[in-house]
């Protein structure tokens, strides 16, 4: 059975250089956690972060299989880090593994033009309020399903005053917009911007994308963007990043 590694920095070189901030946040602790074959020499490993779980290593097939017994949701996205941990996650999953593409997004240090930023936060339209996640918007989005993750990796709203960063556009007293930290790392955040189904297509997520990023440079933050999807990845050049390259991954329903 794998186990879960206390001493995180002897699974990092399984790992390489890997631009993944999820990895990172597992392994400098702050979120996450990892989980290997044998403690005091790892040969295979596992980082597991909210819906997210990376395979490195040699490919193992008791660590694919493995859901911690703090995972009790029943969905997940498997990263593999080889083609030898792909085959094991189909071997393992079989129908349940649905194959998908996602967008690496580089990691670039001052590439951000905040007067580009600051005229995204301004072109919110009239009718439209952004305000920064506090405790009441916090219990907002967990309520909603369409938003819990923006807030889903934090405990409670202290977790998430003390790490998490975020903000809401609200159309009267309703939520619409959101972009958030989905995890965070000690230099920085993972983002996460969820629209409402039916306000998509108002520039809500430009505009919120925007005032977190100029907030992270701000703290002295740096706003890790990974793309689910192509639309994703436009907003992220929008914004000043540069794609990086395409990857592959699989969505387990049924975890």
């Amino acid at each position: 059975m794998p186990i879960k590694l206390k001493d995180t920095m002897k699974a990092k070189k399984l790992f390489g250089d890997w631009q993944e901030t999820l990895i990172w946040s597992c392994l400098q602790k702050v979120m996450g956690d990892i989980y290997v074959d044998n403690a005091s020499d790892p040969q295979s490993a596992m980082a597991v972060l909210g819906d997210f779980c990376f395979f490195a290593g040699n490919a193992e097939e008791d660590i694919v299989s493995y859901k911690p017994e703090n995972c009790f949701q029943d969905f997940i996205i498997m990263v593999p880090q080889s083609e030898e941990w792909a085959e094991l996650i189909v071997k393992n999953y079989g129908d349940r593994a649905k194959p998908v593409t996602r967008y690496a997004i580089k990691k670039e240090q001052n590439i951000f033009d905040k007067d580009t930023l600051r005229s995204a936060v301004n072109s919110l339209k009239p009718g439209y309020i952004l305000r920064m996640i506090d405790a009441d918007l916090f219990a907002l989005c967990r309520s909603s399903t369409w938003c819990q993750d923006l807030v889903s990796q934090f405990r409670d709203y202290e977790m998430y005053k003390k790490l998490g960063i975020g903000f809401a556009v609200l159309k009267g007293k309703s939520l619409v917009a959101g972009a958030s930290s989905y995890a965070r790392y000690r230099e920085g955040i993972e983002i996460e911007i969820d629209t409402k189904e039916e306000f998509r297509r108002n520039g809500l997520a430009y505009a919120c994308g925007a005032k977190l990023i100029l907030e992270c440079l701000d703290r002295g933050l740096y706003p890790s963007w990974d793309a689910q999807n192509p639309a994703s990845a436009a907003l992220a050049e929008k914004l000043g990043y540069h794609f990086d390259y395409e990857y592959r991954a699989f969505e387990i329903w049924g975890y």
